[in-house]
């Protein structure tokens, strides 16, 4: 890892990582996050589809084509056709793994429907302030996985504070080619409270690609 000049601080990468690659993938994907069924929902969507061996840009897209066939709920997407399901993900170029998606979505709506009555904000609830026991739960929804949990929970924690800062594994991985702290706690103190989201989402952009450690970089003069 090339070293950081002595001019630039940690605050300065932080800053500069937010203004060129902050956007959260829930903003990316169109999804306005906020504590109601409907946004959760979408997001809990969208963090499925990034968690699986497919470039970001097509898990964006593929929730972007979802919604706009107006499968943003979980009775909508329960009742909508398996095809209708997979011919939206085709949409959005999330093709090797469209059929088998459109399955994971549908069971993993009706599970949301039959356990919580469609609202995410019920499971949060039953979890207490648990967090290991959040996870559990998120895990029991076909597709979602580990990488899928931390996604989601990376996305939400601007709505439900107790989960904040949640910066997992991946984030970190990202901060660490940065060269800022590998320390959740010490990152989460680069930036205010109410851009850790799109700070972490930052960092796994920085994970993923490269070329964005770079630009940060350039950016702040490193």
């Amino acid at each position: 890892m090339r070293a950081m000049s002595p001019r630039i601080g940690q605050r300065d990468l932080a800053r500069a990582l937010l203004e060129r690659h902050g956007e959260t993938f829930a903003a990316q994907s169109g999804i306005r996050v906020a504590n109601t069924p409907q946004p959760l929902y979408q997001v809990l969507v969208l963090a499925g589809l990034l968690s699986a061996r497919i470039r970001a840009s097509v898990a964006v897209a593929a929730a972007r084509a979802l919604f706009d066939a107006g499968l943003r709920t979980p009775r909508r997407m329960a009742q909508a056709p398996w095809q209708q399901r997979v011919d939206a993900l085709g949409e959005g170029g999330y093709r090797r793994y469209d059929e088998r998606t459109a399955t994971q979505l549908g069971d993993g709506a009706t599970l949301l429907l039959d356990d919580y009555g469609g609202d995410l904000r019920r499971m949060r609830d039953a979890a207490d302030g648990d967090l290991g026991a959040l996870r559990s739960a998120l895990r029991k929804v076909p597709g979602l996985g580990p990488a899928g949990c931390d996604i989601f929970l990376r996305e939400v924690q601007g709505v439900w504070p107790e989960l904040a800062p949640y910066l997992d594994a991946k984030a970190v991985q990202g901060a660490e080619r940065l060269g800022l702290p590998g320390d959740s706690g010490r990152l989460a103190r680069l930036v205010g409270a109410d851009e850790t989201a799109a700070f972490a989402s930052g960092l796994v952009r920085a994970a993923l690609d490269r070329s964005v450690v770079e630009d940060v970089r350039e950016a702040a003069g490193a």
